[in-house]
């Protein structure tokens, strides 16, 4: 359970994010409604970096054999 609530986590702060950096671009925001939507994105942003760098560790980990990163072929399911 905990792996979707970890995806949960990413897909809202990538959306909450998305939301902030629209409200900085519209212009519409006073210099310090700026500054505390940037401290946000900026919280946001380490946050999904987080969830990414956990997320290509848990990859590393399954790809792992015998102590030997083994590579696999991406299958693209588009195909």
């Amino acid at each position: 359970m905990a792996r979707k609530k970890t995806a949960v986590d990413f897909e809202q702060s990538l959306g909450a994010l998305q939301t902030l950096v629209e409200r900085l671009e519209s212009g519409d925001l006073s210099l310090e409604d700026s500054l505390s939507a940037f401290e946000q994105g900026v919280t946001l942003t380490r946050e999904c970096q987080q969830a990414l760098t956990q997320a290509e560790q848990k990859v590393s980990q399954l790809l792992e054999q015998d102590g030997q990163l083994v590579t696999a072929p991406f299958a693209d399911d588009a195909q």
